[in-house]
């Protein structure tokens, strides 16, 4: 038996994929909207971070 089979065979299957594209969806476009705002001075700092030799916090 395929594996197809076993999933039609199971109640309101049908709901996952569709929360798993809605989770998708709203965690692409936070993330979108979080990098269209964020200071460039932020991107800056924490693009140096693996670059600096001092052990600040």
């Amino acid at each position: 038996m395929k594996f197809i089979n076993y999933l039609e065979s199971i109640t309101g299957i049908s709901v996952y994929p569709m929360a798993s594209l809605l989770i998708f969806v709203l965690f692409f476009t936070a993330v979108s909207i979080w990098v269209t705002r964020v200071d460039n001075g932020l991107i800056s700092h924490m693009g140096n971070i693996p670059l600096d030799d001092n052990n600040e916090k």
